[in-house]
């Protein structure tokens, strides 16, 4: 399949897309674009980008087609031996996991808005781009030349995001086998000894844990944009960061986030583009692909993101405990605790998980699933008499399920570390992974295990001491943001004296 892009317009953010597909088969043909992306977990129907769209044959006649779903078009081959699909897609989400079309750059995630024939998806993928030829292209694609990049199937191309810019900045270096790219785009001015020496580090402390890295090549891909913003999406083999303000780059508060986001997207990697569910290999990108797993591919790469930072000594000790309590103070705030344990906000976040939903529904995949993960290692660590960790269960994962290219399930994760622990964990997992019992007595007596307390204090604001509301100031007002619910049964909990949490 060919695919050819061009930005004709760039002010208007539309994306000009031709693609062409020979020796079509039967008397129809269908064309699909995904209903959402690896790595966010809710539908995003990406053809509501699409303005115009338009079939013809080898010679430019116009085919029939029809629309037969909310992004699938069958087309009416005739004798056709050739079909080409023309068709615009308008790129103005400037984020890590979006496209965006102006005067300085064309950035695209291919899984927005590149078709596929669904039964010829394993066929190679080849994309021109119709660009000055001052663009430069950061991506993780082969280059068949400077404008021309090479997929190996339509998997790759929809996981190899895109960058096309005359103004890219951009360093290199090698760790083990594998060489790393750094590319910024937009208006900052890096470090790049600090960024390199920091990116080897952690880099390397990673590669070392989990013995190998899966591909030979990866690029970071990093969009800086002008006001306040912190994102990031994982790939195979790159992942693109969205930060700003670019002039505070290596300011400490800002800096802290950018390292912190490329070590967790890093992880990623391995933990879920090469250890994936078995609900998720291959991806269906025309509906939802319902895990109870994401405790595991987001709570485990969250809890690892800052922990391969301390161990390689890009954060401190102080910084990690800092990143802790933050997930620590988001769980205890989040009242969602007592009603959708974290397998089951795994599975809704196809209906509501990225979102602030109702009141006090769900949990995080992130922030419970980051405790789960801290606590999991420290009851393997305590278990084994200092034997095993989590460490080699994500090794187990990656040696027997990642590079056999096999689905993991959700009794396999729990075997595996049953059989690392040397006892049970089923109670663990029932109470904690797929119930709602409260989390404290477990994190202060695992915390305590390895040296550490968790220390309950006052909040220093009355609103949340005394009535238990919290409140944000938004444009000259201040506005009630949360209030803490009255919650009765086994927990007899008010909605009063709310505490900060810190783990010393």
């Amino acid at each position: 399949m060919r695919y050819k892009i061009s930005a004709p317009h760039p002010v208007n953010h539309l994306i000009e897309i031709e693609m062409t597909v020979e020796n079509p088969s039967g008397a129809e043909m269908s064309f699909q674009l995904p209903s959402w992306r690896p790595g966010r977990y809710e539908l995003g129907n990406f053809a509501r980008n699409v303005q115009r769209w338009n079939a013809f044959d080898e010679k430019g006649m116009p085919l029939p087609f029809r629309k037969t779903g909310k992004d699938l078009w069958q087309v009416n081959v005739n004798d056709a031996s050739a079909v080409v699909i023309r068709y615009n897609y308008f790129a103005a989400q400037l984020d890590a996991g979006g496209c965006w079309l102006d005067e300085n750059q064309l950035y695209i995630n291919p899984v927005h808005c590149m078709l596929y024939v669904p039964e010829r998806m394993h066929e190679a993928c080849e994309v021109s781009f119709d660009l000055p030829m001052s663009y430069k292209l950061a991506t993780s694609m082969e280059k068949l030349s400077d404008h021309v990049l090479k997929a190996q199937d339509y998997h790759e191309l929809v996981d190899s995001p895109v960058i096309a810019s005359p103004t890219l900045q951009h360093k290199a270096f090698t760790s083990g086998s594998t060489i790393f790219n750094i590319w910024f785009q937009g208006d900052c001015k890096p470090d790049w000894n600090r960024v390199v020496e920091d990116f080897k580090k952690f880099s390397e402390e990673q590669i070392r844990t989990m013995v190998d890295f899966p591909v030979n090549e990866y690029h970071f891909l990093i969009q800086i944009l002008p006001f306040r913003f912190y994102h990031g999406v994982e790939h195979l083999k790159s992942t693109v960061l969205a930060l700003g303000p670019g002039s505070n780059l290596m300011e400490p508060a800002l800096y802290i986030d950018f390292i912190g986001v490329a070590s967790h997207e890093l992880f990623h990697s391995w933990n879920i583009k090469t250890i994936r569910p078995a609900e998720m290999l291959p991806y269906d990108y025309t509906r939802e692909n319902y895990s109870r797993l994401g405790f595991v591919y987001e709570g485990v790469t969250t809890y690892y993101g800052d922990l391969f930072l301390v161990r390689s000594g890009v954060y401190s000790v102080d910084q990690f405990f800092m990143e802790i309590n933050a997930r620590l103070q988001k769980h205890f705030d989040n009242y969602g605790r007592f009603n959708l344990s974290v397998a089951d906000s795994s599975f809704d976040t196809w209906l509501d998980g990225y979102g602030p939903g109702i009141p006090n529904r769900k949990t995080s995949i992130y922030d419970e699933g980051c405790l789960i993960a801290l606590m999991t290692d420290i009851l393997i660590r305590t278990k084994s008499k200092g034997q095993a960790s989590l460490d080699e269960v994500m090794r187990t994962l990656y040696r027997d399920f990642g590079k056999r290219k096999i689905g993991y399930t959700e009794s396999d994760y729990l075997s595996i570390v049953e059989k690392l622990s040397g006892e049970s964990m089923a109670d663990f997992f029932m109470d904690y992974v797929y119930g709602t019992e409260d989390y404290e007595p477990l994190l202060s007596e695992s915390l305590s295990l390895a040296g550490c307390q968790l220390v309950k204090r006052s909040s220093t604001f009355d609103s949340e001491k005394y009535f238990g509301f919290k409140t944000i100031l938004s444009e000259g007002k201040t506005i009630v943001k949360q209030v803490a619910p009255r919650i009765t049964g086994r927990y007899s909990r008010t909605g009063q004296g709310r505490r900060n949490y810190q783990c010393e």
